[in-house]
């Protein structure tokens, strides 16, 4: 499905392909020779998504633009059945395996590997071949690459790189406090106005 998202529709070369059941929506380009499996979405949420040539998002992968982060993927990618990236640049010939979450910021250097499961956080930047083992964590910039039981060492990097004042622009609550009574109606109101006329124009 081809939605209009904010006056702007999805550019698709006419040789990609595009599952019946992807969903397309707003300031997305897709290049040449490029695959969207089933049920994959790529929705320009407040920022455009840009792919590359041969590029293969594979069935359920999510791929979200945002505001201030756009989602730019080089050509020769493979994005795997049930990643999930937004707001990130991953560069040429990047392995991102099943379940690979890559967060706003994020960049993906050329040749790189997110294996299954694999986390790429807020603004950090993976080196270009670079490997991210199953389920580990890469974190800030320079990228360090630690397991997922070494939570005190991956919050000491994340912390500072701000997730609620990047993301939501607001500050981080003190410790034993939550954002989300604050955050979520606000973030419910806007992708509501923001969305709430989408489909007007649908093209499969």
């Amino acid at each position: 499905m081809i939605l209009d998202h904010d006056g702007i529709s999805p550019r698709v070369h006419p040789s990609a392909r595009i599952a019946p059941n992807a969903v397309i929506s707003g300031d997305v380009e897709i290049g040449a020779q490029c695959s969207i499996g089933f049920g994959a979405v790529l929705t320009a949420e407040s920022g455009p998504i840009r792919l590359g040539e041969n590029v293969v998002v594979m069935d359920t992968a999510v791929l979200r633009g945002v505001r201030g982060n756009p989602l730019v993927v080089g050509s020769n990618v493979l994005v795997g059945p049930r990643a999930y990236l937004t707001g990130c640049r991953v560069e040429d010939e990047a392995f991102l395996a099943t379940g690979t979450t890559v967060f706003n910021g994020a960049v993906i250097g050329t040749g790189a590997e997110v294996r299954i499961n694999g986390i790429v956080h807020l603004r950090t930047h993976l080196p270009p071949h670079a490997v991210v083992p199953l389920g580990w964590v890469a974190v800030g910039n320079p990228a360090l690459i630690l397991p997922p039981d070494q939570h005190e060492e991956i919050w000491s990097v994340q912390k500072p790189l701000d997730f609620p004042g990047y993301v939501f622009g607001r500050e981080r609550p003190p410790s034993g406090e939550t954002i989300m009574p604050h955050m979520m109606p606000r973030y419910a109101r806007a992708l509501a106005k923001r969305h709430g006329r989408d489909g007007n124009n649908v093209a499969t």
